[in-house]
């Protein structure tokens, strides 16, 4: 798994980096929110949280279809992806984020469904607040898992 291994650990830490800057955006268009109360701005954060999600789950499905050879299908395959990334897989890799990091990123999954299937100005500013303010710890534990597995792909025979 060698040189797949570098190529996907690769990929793992150049997907960081953006996610990295998503959170910027998120930290910057949550404060224009505090001073200006601007619903456009509000929308902002929205999309940009739906963007930090979704590219979580672009490096879980090159882990996926890469490592595991199983990428879940059916009405619940997001959840079970995210279920299949906190366990280790006998033989090929250990979990890729621990139980803890599934719990936080759970919320982050079930808000980027609701940005998808409700109109924007219904979206509720108190549960987009918890995200916002949780999301640092949650990219911190997320880098270092990520990394970690990184680290282990580029070990691994």
């Amino acid at each position: 798994m060698s040189k797949a291994g570098d190529a996907l650990a690769e990929r793992i830490l150049s997907e960081l980096l953006e996610l990295s800057a998503l959170t910027d955006r998120v930290q910057r268009a949550w404060e224009m929110v505090k001073k200006k109360s601007d619903d456009f701005y509000l929308d902002s954060v929205a999309l940009n949280l739906h963007s930090f999600y979704s590219g979580l789950e672009r490096i879980f499905e090159l882990v996926a279809t890469s490592i595991d050879g199983n990428l879940p299908s059916g009405a619940n395959w997001h959840q079970e992806l995210l279920e299949q990334m906190a366990s280790e897989k006998a033989g090929s890799r250990p979990a890729v984020i621990s139980m803890e990091l599934k719990g936080k990123l759970e919320g982050y999954r079930g808000f980027r469904h609701v940005v998808r299937n409700v109109y924007s100005y219904h979206l509720n500013p108190d549960k987009i607040k918890l995200l916002v303010e949780n999301l640092p710890d949650t990219l911190m534990g997320t880098e270092a898992a990520l990394r970690a597995f990184a680290d282990f792909l580029r070990n691994a025979d």
